[in-house]
């Protein structure tokens, strides 16, 4: 294991939040904040497949547990933990990358719309939406993609092509009227929770886990130019 794991309780009102970072033995300088979706916790198999690959690359990863289906609830949270791990002096990262599963990806992508402009240090440098529930089943009309818009740092989004939850041509509509940097990766055949016919979740979880590294990876290495 070239990473350590370290449990957390971060303060969220009268409350905590569980959480765990996955630590890179070597100098630390990124990390990655994920979250689940509106069922399940942290420990879903697919976000701690995701953290282990990226801090088996060097990248310091937090994921963490809100439960409800409360999204205002939900973004609150959020951004707790970001301003934890902002203040946290044992790990000083030079930025962070929000991300979640989901109802997790909608609270991270309202986390990132409401950071002030005047936040000019620039710690949050991306945001990853992993089945990013763009409405309901069969829902196409009411599209949940205000906060898209509002969005300055680049994003991706890492969809399935048959994801009843965010229909393909809808989501490259609105990836093209965002003001941010943005990408889609498809994964063919994928429904909303990623599932293929005739494919193992770990082959699902592979392709997503390298592409999100390579993405991110570009990023930083933009930032060291």
């Amino acid at each position: 294991m070239n990473h350590t794991e370290v449990k957390l309780k971060i303060p969220f009102g009268n409350k905590l939040l569980d959480a765990v970072c996955l630590v890179p033995n070597k100098n630390l300088t990124y990390g990655i904040i994920l979250t689940h979706g509106a069922s399940g916790d942290m420990n879903l198999p697919h976000l701690m497949s995701l953290a282990s690959h990226l801090a088996s690359h060097g990248f310091f990863c937090l994921r963490f547990t809100c439960k409800g289906l409360n999204i205002v609830h939900r973004i609150k949270a959020y951004k707790s933990v970001l301003n934890y791990l902002k203040t946290l002096g044992e790990y000083k990262l030079t930025g962070v990358f929000l991300g979640g599963r989901s109802m997790g990806s909608r609270a991270a992508a309202s986390v990132m719309c409401h950071i002030e402009p005047d936040d000019a240090d620039a710690f949050v440098r991306g945001l990853i939406c992993i089945s990013y529930p763009l409405h309901h089943p069969k829902q196409q009309h009411k599209l949940r993609d205000e906060d898209l818009y509002r969005i300055k740092d680049p994003v991706l989004f890492v969809s399935g092509s048959a994801d009843e939850m965010c229909e393909k041509n809808l989501l490259e509509k609105v990836a093209q009227k965002m003001q941010a940097p943005n990408k889609i990766h498809w994964i063919e055949k994928a429904n909303h929770s990623m599932a293929v016919k005739g494919r193992s979740t770990n082959d699902v979880f592979k392709e997503i886990n390298t592409q999100i590294l390579f993405w991110i990876q570009e990023i930083t290495e933009m930032d060291k130019k």
